[in-house]
């Protein structure tokens, strides 16, 4: 045999040697040239938890625990959007009283009330978020000390690019060691990938990287066989295992990147708070170069801060988790988030989908704090890169944040962590209630306008009953209505303007103004498409579908026009029935909904430009929706992107891992050397796939053949069974064998 992956790319699998790291000597062996790719296991039990069953100390209205000041949110908050909602509603019943409210007009009243109660709800926390902003800027920030912990940077990853996600952390490993405190972390990288393929390229690459740290930080990496439950699976079982090494764990996602000094407050902050459970950071989005991609990045970092900053100021010590870019105490989550499967079938039932929401009710539930520090920097992730992107990555949340309806009313959880999961399944409602608004108005215009009046009715009466509306008051409740929903938006441009490193670094105050009216404009057209497309995902959701779990693109590529015309033209054809319904009634009720039937009918030139890097680009020249990111880039950004350009020149491109395993010596003993045992089935029941892909290898009459016969499940259960590789390898040794395959009928 020769060592192909060597001899042509010049890789060399050779094992470095080890990290100074906070090992203890003799810790970690060699075993046939390879050091292990895991540290010995340091279980702690993680029991499963009951949403319905509670014997801790029931949550109170107000905590004993909760300081003043965010009570004083609270109040602030819940109070003004409670008076705002009022307001609002009742000026909505001033519109349509003039003539009594009647037929359709009381859906309408409902469902104004529900729409306008969620933006004034954001309204409110946003003006919290901009007051407390004042006080922010004269927040203590922790005095730097040496550690005394150990922090796990763990990274799932699951079909994701191996350069991208090994160069980013790299990159953290080495800012983290800047610090001088490089000692107290180490890298967990926890592969669920079901690609054969991508699986090797990790392999390789997981090699590459531990051979690059080699004296900076130790590496580990870990495969599972069943990649059960997803994520939250994914971590669990990384907790269940090797918990016990760590104090603390950093849960990263494939885009995520942190530079070194965040990372190690956010692990002294861990250590000076003993009953934090889960530090959640405020990560920005950078990198990003499309349209649609530089809308979001410059929408969250302008007005992201101000409304994180409000979020954190009312709920507190009760706050929330995001699932990743955030710190968590290893005892306390596997003590409070063992997830029991949801009763009932998908979509509402098996595994917990948006478990990050869940996690975070439960280590509140047992007494642990879960809090947002929105002034410590340095955290990032990227965007998806179009619409149709975002909306594919919204299928599966959308489904997450609606399984969790019954759990609003799980035992035991605080009021703050009801009120999470209701603001999650309303995120996604409120597209459904918006369209069924949009839709009883038209209903109530068309009955004006062709439906004649029932001037005697049952009940006796002097005028005849039909809906009539105060247009002069309709107009201010829509400027009112436009006021509120901009107010975040607002607050948060005055904010950035008032801070002159920010405003300079985000390309002065015109740009930013300019970037304001820009991103509005834009994402006014996208709103309806976004709600037709949500819309449908609820009802899917409701209907009993489920998503999935597929990889999100992380590239700037666009999107063909004829796949952006097969996802749109349905939203096209709604449009333009809306706008010739509207037409028939009055042009003065297709003027209102001009801003909703644009969007719609233009959803395709809409969707394929938010893919297009080239007008991202030509905005970002113009220096409209520029964040102070790409002015001055941070260190840790430009180190992965160098990285991440090193390792697709230097790491192999495989085309085939199995094949690459089957003929390259070296790679063999490396992957067998990564593989951990397979988890304990019940006897008297194999799995199909390589009890198949075993009677394949066996039928087959040379190497090729059996690999074009394998399906991709049984690639990856050839990949993890050491039997059934030596039956391909002893298959191509043997190749000048020819068996003779009897068909059935002879």
């Amino acid at each position: 045999m020769t060592d192909s992956l060597a001899a042509e790319t010049g890789f060399d699998l050779a094992e470095p040697p080890l990290p100074a790291g906070p090992a203890p000597s003799g810790e970690i062996g060699s075993l046939g040239g390879f050091i292990p790719s895991v540290p010995p296991e340091s279980r702690i039990p993680m029991p499963v938890q009951s949403f319905w069953r509670w014997d801790g100390p029931r949550p109170s209205v107000v905590d004993r625990r909760t300081d003043a000041r965010t009570l004083l949110a609270r109040i602030a908050v819940f109070g003004g959007a409670i008076a705002l909602s009022a307001f609002g509603i009742g000026e909505m019943v001033g519109v349509v009283k003039a003539g009594g409210i009647v037929g359709l007009e009381w859906p309408l009243v409902v469902l104004f009330g529900v729409t306008f109660s969620w933006i004034a709800l954001s309204a409110a926390s946003g003006v919290v978020g901009f007051i407390a902003g004042i006080a922010e800027r004269r927040t203590p920030r922790p005095v730097p000390r040496p550690l005394k912990s150990r922090t796990a940077l763990v990274m799932p990853v699951y079909n994701e690019s191996p350069a991208r996600t090994v160069s980013a952390l790299e990159a953290m490993a080495h800012s983290v060691a800047a610090t001088g405190q490089g000692a107290h972390f180490e890298i967990f990288i926890l592969s669920d990938t079901t690609d054969s393929t991508a699986w090797i390229e990790e392999e390789v690459a997981f090699m590459r990287l531990r051979h690059r740290l080699a004296g900076v930080m130790q590496v580990w990496y870990r495969r599972r066989h069943k990649n059960t439950a997803r994520k939250a699976g994914n971590v669990g079982d990384f907790v269940t295992r090797w918990g016990g090494r760590y104090d603390h764990m950093l849960v990263l996602d494939a885009d995520s990147l942190m530079e070194g000094e965040t990372i190690v407050t956010l692990a002294q902050m861990m250590e000076d708070d003993p009953r934090a459970g889960i530090i959640q950071t405020l990560p920005l989005i950078v990198n990003r170069n499309t349209l649609f991609a530089r809308l979001q990045q410059f929408a969250g970092r302008i007005y992201g801060p101000l409304i994180a900053r409000g979020l954190a100021t009312w709920t507190g010590r009760d706050g929330n988790y995001w699932g990743h870019n955030a710190i968590i105490r290893s005892r306390a989550f596997a003590e409070a988030c063992g997830l029991p499967d949801l009763k009932g079938r998908k979509p509402f039932g098996g595994h917990v989908m948006s478990h990050d929401f869940v996690e975070a009710a439960l280590i509140r539930r047992s007494g642990w704090a879960v809090y947002m520090v929105t002034w410590l920097g340095g955290s990032y992730e990227e965007s998806p890169p179009s619409l149709l992107d975002v909306a594919s990555r919204d299928r599966r949340w959308a489904q997450g944040n609606i399984q969790h309806t019954p759990l609003v009313f799980a035992r035991g959880i605080a009021w703050p962590s009801r009120i999470h999961f209701a603001t999650g399944i309303m995120s996604y409602l409120a597209s459904p209630i918006w369209l069924m608004l949009l839709l009883t108005g038209l209903a109530l215009a068309l009955q004006a306008r062709f439906i004649r009046p029932e001037y005697f009715s049952k009940d006796f009466s002097l005028f005849p009953a039909w809906p009539r509306f105060d247009s002069e008051r309709a107009l201010q409740l829509f400027i009112i209505t436009m006021g509120v929903l901009m107010l975040p938006k607002v607050l948060g441009t005055i904010e950035t303007l008032m801070r002159p490193e920010i405003r300079r670094k985000a390309g002065g105050g015109l740009a930013i103004v300019g970037s304001l009216f820009v991103e509005t404009l834009l994402s006014a057209m996208v709103a309806p498409v976004m709600m037709l497309i949500q819309s449908r995902h609820v009802i899917e959701i409701l209907s009993g579908r489920d998503s999935g779990w597929k990889t999100q693109r992380r590239d700037d590529g666009g999107i063909a026009v004829s796949e952006v015309f097969r996802h749109h033209w349905q939203h096209i054809a709604i449009g333009l029935v809306m706008g010739l319904a509207a037409y028939a009634i009055s042009p003065a009720i297709l003027a209102w909904m001009a801003p909703t039937l644009v969007g719609l009918v233009l959803a395709v030139p809409i969707s394929w430009a938010s893919g297009s890097m080239e007008l991202g680009l030509t905005l970002r020249r113009a220096r409209l929706l520029l964040i102070p990111e790409e002015t001055e880039t941070p260190a840790v950004i430009s180190a992965a992107a160098a990285r991440e350009a090193e390792a697709v020149a230097e790491l192999p491109e495989v085309e085939d891992g199995l094949t690459l395993v089957v003929s390259d010596r070296r790679m063999r003993e490396l992957h067998e050397h990564l593989l951990l045992p397979p988890p304990l089935r019940e006897r008297g029941k194999p799995d199909l796939d390589p009890v198949m892909a075993e009677a394949k290898i066996r039928e087959a009459v040379s190497v090729e053949e059996a690999l074009r016969w394998l399906t991709p499940k049984e690639r990856m259960a050839v990949l993890t069974d050491p039997i059934l590789l030596t039956h391909l390898e002893r298959l191509r040794d043997a190749a000048d064998i020819r068996p003779t395959v009897v068909s059935a009928g002879e």
